[in-house]
């Protein structure tokens, strides 16, 4: 199986000061309690999503960072909860300050051009989404923060950070779709943002109905929770013929399984299988079940909250090592299926009853899969990205790709230990070699061994704190209100990660949706 690797990638980053950009016209002053799904502990963290833009020729005279920042307040009248601050009631209950005080904004520029940067985990992640200083909180911090690098070939890269109690990977989508027809244009979103978190809160009076693996409270009793600067990264194709590949171990009465379900299962045992658990381990696969249309009546359209459950699937680890891939796939496709409208209630009293828990992360794999969820078809005005997706270790997010070959599949991030690494390409290695000697890893970022406590570039990137040249003339501007940042006191130091930057091969352009089913 070939991999890529990695080469020494060196550029300059200049940042303008990060400012607080508010809504165009005024909002409502007043708190909007989050449901009882957005405000788990699970949910209390900031998660990174990267869209990645080619130059366009009829946007030759447009900044994109004026153009998306001047969208952005228009937005902002509509989703005016976005530009407030979480405050904490009783009980942990987590509600919005809709006070106004506006999202973070960071216009860039890089000498690089787009055809240098490869697929996530990205390089130099830290310059392309800034961390300021006094930000990243939960409570009483910006809830997005926005950065538009442009670079020397026309391109640009938007980073986003932003609060995951706001919304889930389908209500960022729909947020950033009204960025969009604003940023063309238009005056008002096609899909009204709807609020009415209350629908999705606990019963009175609460009670747990259904089981609920995923909030097992367990003791790491074995060290089998592996602490993130102990990881390296690698991300990993699967086209047509890898995905054929894998499913000639599925029996014939799970052959109805969905390329989701497969893979899940696949990776789920080799990741168990590189870790080397103790055989009496239980190990947990978790995935991201989208429940909108599981209510009756549904959801309303423009709803933009979490609306998604992450059921787990549990087994020992010998008998998932062991046992043949039809005995994960049989228990992800079983837990899968349990998400309905009345699980998704036990877990809004679950929540209520225990205090918030956050998911149990002994023993735990989590995937989510954003192949359908529109992110490549978010256009600001230069066209489809050429890549969008999440940029976090927290799950292993399924996202949409073309290769060099111009083959369309899934691409996935796996963060493991070296040495279980190695175990890990060589048995997924060993399921696909006698089919395929197409390569699988596509990338490899070494970024084990991550230095936490550093909170400064790697000496290959040089980056400048001050204003950039005047940017191309806009045609219809608009006035943007923006303030500058000025952090609270943290409550903790922030910090940066710094990871090796290298070159890998460049994203392909955009394929069409994938048809891949969950």
């Amino acid at each position: 199986m070939a991999q890529i690797l990695p080469t020494p990638l060196s550029f300059n980053v200049r940042r303008c000061p990060p400012e607080l950009i508010v809504p165009a016209k005024a909002t409502p002053l007043e708190l909007k309690p989050l449901s009882d799904i957005d405000d788990q502990e699970s949910l209390r963290f900031n998660i990174s999503a990267i869209h990645i833009y080619q130059g366009n020729p009829k946007m030759r005279n447009k900044n994109p960072a004026s153009v998306i920042k001047e969208a952005l307040a228009k937005a902002l009248v509509f989703y005016y909860p976005l530009a407030g601050r979480l405050k904490e009631g009783s009980a942990r209950k987590l509600m919005v300050d809709c006070s106004g005080q506006g999202v973070l904004f960071i216009e860039a520029e890089a000498d690089i051009t787009l055809e240098r940067f490869g697929v996530p985990p990205f390089p130099c992640r830290d310059e392309l989404l800034y961390d300021v200083p006094g930000s990243s909180g939960i409570l009483d911090s910006p809830l997005i923060l926005f950065q538009v690098t442009r670079l020397a070939c026309g391109g640009f890269i938007l980073g986003v950070r932003f609060n995951h109690t706001m919304f889930d990977a389908f209500g960022y989508v729909q947020f950033m779709t009204s960025l969009c027809e604003m940023a063309n244009g238009s005056s008002t979103p096609s899909i009204k943002p709807v609020w009415q978190r209350e629908l999705l809160c606990a019963r009175d009076p609460p009670r747990v109905t259904c089981t609920h693996h995923e909030y097992d409270e367990v003791a790491d009793t074995n060290a089998i929770i592996i602490p993130i600067d102990e990881m390296e990264n690698r991300s990993f194709f699967f086209g047509q013929t890898q995905i054929s590949a894998i499913r000639r171990y599925v029996p014939s009465h799970l052959k109805h399984c969905t390329t989701f379900e497969v893979l899940t299962a696949c990776l789920w045992r080799c990741r168990t299988i590189a870790l080397q658990p103790n055989p009496e381990d239980e190990m947990r696969m978790m995935t991201i079940v989208n429940a909108r249309l599981k209510f009756k009546p549904r959801i309303p359209v423009g709803y933009y909250g979490n609306v998604f459950g992450y059921p787990a699937a549990v087994s020992k680890a010998q008998d998932i090592c062991n046992k043949p891939l039809g005995h994960a796939l049989e228990l992800v496709m079983k837990a899968k299926s349990e998400v309905n409208e009345e699980y998704m209630k036990s877990v809004t009293d679950l929540m209520v009853i225990k205090g918030r828990p956050a998911f149990t992360n002994v023993g735990s794999y989590i995937v989510s899969d954003v192949t359908r969820a529109g992110l490549l078809e978010l256009d600001f005005g230069w066209g489809n990205a050429v890549y969008a997706g999440p940029d976090s270790p927290i799950a292993g997010f399924y996202t949409r790709y073309i290769n060099r070959k111009g083959e369309s599949g899934i691409i996935v991030p796996i963060w493991l230990p070296s040495a279980a690494m190695k175990r890990f390409v060589k048995e997924l290695d060993n399921m696909l070699a006698q089919d395929n000697n197409d390569p699988v890893i596509i990338q490899e970022h070494t970024t084990h061994h991550l230095h936490l406590h550093h909170h400064h570039c790697p000496p290959t990137i040089t980056v400048q704190h001050h204003c950039l040249p005047p940017p191309p003339p806009m045609s219809d501007t608009t006035t943007t209100t923006v303030r500058h940042y000025r952090p609270p006191p943290p409550s903790a130091t922030p910090t940066t990660t710094t990871i090796s930057h290298s070159h890998h091969p460049p994203p392909a352009p955009a394929p069409p949706p994938s048809s891949i089913q969950h």
